[in-house]
């Protein structure tokens, strides 16, 4: 009777099982692809409130923040003559009418010879020690201490644990037929700071079919991270307080700095599970940080603050790398059919993908303790006669021992620069 009774409801299932491979939809790739990669990078600057007059110069590329984008077109099709293509911005971008899509030169590298008085590979000396999770004190089990010296796979698969994201693909020389993007050596133009992405888009050329599309307020340049001063707690640990990002999907943050000993490198990330952050310094699609946040690798978007535990860093030299996951603009044309036995045929793809991000040094903010200077100079001043016109403050700053004298924003920041100048070696 059972096997009679599952032969009928397998006999049952069968016409369905057809119907619904039958009603599966062919779908054709898009002729072109269309991505927008855009960035708010608070940097040092932005997140520690300004950075000193003639500070600017001391930091390497890419850390004085500003408003970032880039353009990847890519097409199957050829271009009729030389590869063209622009692409058609909206006034609130203030940066004209159209940024050009260059296409790189692409030119063959020279085969390296090898130098026979070329150095044998030195094994590194030192220690990488690897810390994760926010709160007072280290956890239990931490760190994971990964030894140069000593290096071998199964060490390494231990310490260098990562998570799996799933990342597609954009358009890129090589992976398309013809290619083209910005910035590029024809225009290589800052993006302004009041520039915003709000309104229309248009992307034409003689390799691609013409894309137009809107954007909003939704999928406009993210907000800036700001920071509040960094302050240390009763038990040494480091507080890192941050304003909410209106549109964040998420927030993740991971720090280096030096051990005790010069040759150590202290790696710390934010996640509640061990994981090697800088892989996660990215864009990221909003289902993804989803995912990141129920694994308890990314922070929600309702946190706004994050403590260092005490211990892991030597020094105030140490900095801290912050990202806040933005959203997704992701558009095809045409729309799929309604009829499942139509082909849908797509000819352009767009991805808009945002993402906001800062650094900041590990080292108490010398803000709330100078406000306290002020606050006693402002005392002592009601007590003495006002000085002149003109006259400076400053002697009577001075005049304080000095040691209890508190690092100037200069200071700080030098130290946290040269102390990542060593473990970098930029």
């Amino acid at each position: 009777m059972t096997v009679r009774m599952l032969a009928a409801a397998i006999a049952a299932a069968l016409p369905f099982a057809a119907a619904a491979q039958q009603a599966q939809q062919k779908i054709r790739p898009p002729i072109a692809v269309y991505w927008m990669s855009v960035e708010t990078a608070g940097g040092m600057a932005m997140g520690m409130g300004g950075l000193p007059p003639g500070m600017a110069g001391m930091l390497p590329p890419g850390m004085a923040g500003g408003k970032r984008m880039k353009l990847d077109l890519g097409s199957s099709q050829a271009a009729s003559g030389e590869a063209r293509a622009a692409h058609a911005i909206p006034p609130a971008l203030a940066m004209g009418q159209s940024l050009p899509l260059v296409t790189p030169r692409t030119e063959r590298a020279p085969v390296r010879e090898r130098d026979d008085d070329e150095p044998e590979f030195e094994r590194p000396k030192g220690r990488m020690l690897i810390y994760w999770g926010c709160g007072e004190q280290v956890r239990a089990g931490q760190p994971v201490i990964f030894d140069f010296a000593n290096m071998n796979p199964q060490d390494a698969a231990r310490a260098f644990r990562s998570v799996s994201v799933s990342r597609p693909r954009g358009p890129a020389p090589g992976r398309n037929r013809t290619y083209g993007t910005w910035p590029n050596q024809d225009d290589p133009r800052p993006v302004p700071a009041n520039g915003s992405l709000r309104g229309d888009h248009v992307i034409a050329g003689n390799y691609s079919p013409e894309i137009r599309f809107a954007v909003g307020e939704r999928h406009d340049f993210m907000d800036a991270v700001a920071f509040e001063p960094v302050t240390k707690t009763a038990g040494g640990a480091f507080d890192v307080k941050w304003k909410s990002v209106p549109t964040a999907t998420g927030y993740f943050a991971t720090a280096m700095g030096q051990g005790e000993n010069q040759t150590d490198i202290v790696m710390w990330s934010s996640s509640d599970v061990q994981v090697m952050g800088q892989t996660l310094m990215d864009y990221i699609a909003p289902a993804e940080v989803e995912r990141l946040i129920r694994e308890r690798i990314a922070m929600p978007p309702q946190t706004t603050e994050c403590i260092v535990p005490a211990g892991i860093f030597k020094g105030e030299g140490s900095m801290l790398n912050f990202i806040a996951y933005g959203g997704e603009l992701n558009l095809v044309h045409p729309p799929r059919p309604k009829d499942q036995r139509q082909v849908w045929e797509q000819v352009w793809a767009v991805k808009l993908r945002l993402k906001s991000t800062a650094i900041t040094l590990l080292a108490e903010s010398g803000g709330e303790r100078r406000g306290g200077a002020r606050r006693g100079s402002d005392a002592a001043r009601e007590r003495s006669p006002a000085p002149e016109r003109g006259a400076e403050s400053a002697p009577q700053r001075e005049a304080e021992p000095a040691k209890t004298e508190p690092p100037s924003p200069a200071d700080a920041v030098q130290e946290g620069v040269k102390a990542l100048r060593g473990i970098l070696r930029f």
